[in-house]
């Protein structure tokens, strides 16, 4: 991974982890805490692929198991991560750009409860129980809900400033990450809308020489 990936991919890590663990595991939500270091790890493997999403997924969760108040076993959320990770970078779109919004929330979704259905398995192999106390389906529903909810704000912004980190060159054609945004995941009926309308200014351009090449024509039939 290039040095700017890693920076990126760092500084976004610690923010997501130290929000996660200051202010979303406080608000006392019924079942699940609301994963914006999963979402983040998730936006980065769709931009990066499935190689950089797993290493992207490895040290995210590692970071998770070695900070405060984890109560886990080291490497277990990395394994979940790094498995996640991979996976989404399987959904990397195509030419980098999202074409909508139902591609990266099936993979929010997806992600949502095969990260959980994972953890709990790991944590059922080496005794402990957690999972299966609280209720898992109650833990499948909030944790799908809560980053379903979370995913429209986090996960399109992120996506924008890794692609601008990587120099991609549809990020810079769209001059800022604002607008890649909006034509990516919030609509899709933007770019279609720019290309009328240089057809239109296309066709008006031609339409002005072909009358003025009729002017010049009757111009020298006249003389």
């Amino acid at each position: 991974m290039r040095l700017n990936r890693i920076l990126l991919s760092a500084s976004l890590i610690v923010v997501a982890l130290v929000v996660q663990v200051s202010i979303l595991a406080r608000l006392q939500l019924p079942g699940a805490v609301p994963d914006l270091l999963l979402l983040t790890v998730l936006a980065l493997a769709m931009v990066y692929g499935p190689t950089g999403g797993s290493l992207v997924g490895f040290g995210a969760g590692l970071l998770a198991d070695l900070a405060p108040p984890a109560d886990h076993a080291v490497g277990r959320y990395a394994l979940v991560l790094c498995v996640m990770g991979y996976l989404a970078g399987l959904a990397k779109p195509e030419g980098g750009k999202l074409r909508s919004a139902t591609g990266p929330l099936v993979v929010v979704v997806g992600a949502a409860i095969s990260s959980t259905l994972l953890y709990a398995g790991v944590g059922a192999l080496v005794g402990d129980t957690a999972a299966r106390d609280v209720g898992l389906g109650g833990l499948l529903f909030t944790a799908s809900l809560y980053d379903l909810l979370l995913a429209p704000f986090t996960v399109p912004w992120i996506m924008a400033l890794a692609r601008r980190g990587e120099h991609d060159p549809v990020a810079d054609a769209s001059g800022d990450a604002g607008g890649d945004v909006a034509a990516g995941w919030l609509t899709s009926g933007g770019a279609k809308g720019l290309a009328i309308g240089r057809q239109r200014g296309l066709r008006a351009r031609a339409m002005k020489s072909r009358v003025a090449r009729a002017g010049r024509i009757k111009g020298v039939k006249r003389l």
